[in-house]
């Protein structure tokens, strides 16, 4: 299932539902919580130790001024044409907003 989440705060919730080989992509203000220091950083890393892909746009990095040093390990940097081959190899997509 493709994940897409646009808002914040990320409501732990919307985490829980995340299974094993999703593929979850944070964008907009979003993208913030896929910062090294965010609160949410350990449910990211349990995510990714659960083979969860987390992605964020390019796009909404530069638009938030966030570099992609900053960003968890493990968290993959996507253009518009990587979340199109997502959203293709994913039958399901549920967006969060």
């Amino acid at each position: 299932m493709l994940h897409l989440i646009g808002r914040t705060p990320v409501d732990c919730a919307i985490l829980e539902r995340i299974d094993s080989g999703d593929d979850v992509v944070f964008q907009q203000v979003a993208v913030w919580s896929a910062l090294k220091g965010h609160a949410l950083r350990g449910q990211l890393r349990r995510l990714l130790e659960n083979n969860s892909r987390l992605h964020v746009l390019r796009d909404d990095l530069l638009a938030n001024g966030i570099e992609v040093e900053q960003l968890q390990a493990g968290v993959e940097v996507i253009d518009y044409s990587g979340l199109v081959e997502l959203a293709v190899a994913n039958k399901v997509c549920k967006t969060w907003r």
